[in-house]
């Protein structure tokens, strides 16, 4: 069994409970699989439902969206996103030093409290200057989102698995 939480980024690893090389490409496929996402991701699983996972997908699309937009787009589909939250700011110290981060308020569900994180760390990402190498695969059909943590930040695909399908893939279309 795969595990979910590949990234360590709520943002990307959520994006990625979608993935169309599987025959099924549903990764959530039911409140068990909600719960163990939820586990992996130090979220509470207790209390989850049906109503859950589906608001949990929502919030899933939602960001693949967020991360399927270019760059120069992806701000304002952030931005939209973020206004229709049920977050609030909070300061949190840091090593001494006072720093304003979204929370999800007391008491908000899963898909609330995934949601707040992702955004969070999508910010995180943008203030750290990784905003132009957060990048879907390029390798058809797969969309999974991946941080390009390469040093000339060229990567273009999530896996070896993808680069090895595209590559093996364009090199039969050359061979034609």
């Amino acid at each position: 069994m795969r595990q979910f939480t590949e990234t360590g980024l709520v943002a990307v690893d959520l994006a990625n409970t979608w993935d169309e090389y599987l025959d099924d490409p549903e990764r959530l496929p039911d409140v068990a699989e909600l719960r163990r996402f939820c586990r992996e991701l130090g979220e509470d699983d207790q209390g989850l439902e049906e109503a859950d996972l589906r608001e949990v997908r929502e919030v899933r699309e939602r960001l693949r969206a967020v991360l399927a937009a270019e760059p120069d787009g992806r701000a304002g589909a952030l931005a939209e996103w973020v206004a229709r939250l049920p977050a609030r700011a909070a300061v949190e110290q840091a090593g001494g030093v006072p720093r304003l981060r979204l929370v999800a308020p007391e008491g908000a569900t899963a898909a609330g409290r995934l949601a707040v994180r992702a955004v969070t760390e999508l910010l995180e990402l943008a203030a750290a200057g990784d905003w132009e190498r957060l990048r879907q695969c390029a390798a058809t059909p797969c969309t999974d989102a991946f941080v390009d943590r390469s040093r000339p930040g060229k990567r273009q695909f999530c896996s070896t698995r993808c680069a090895n399908r595209a590559h093996a893939q364009a090199s039969r279309a050359r061979h034609r």
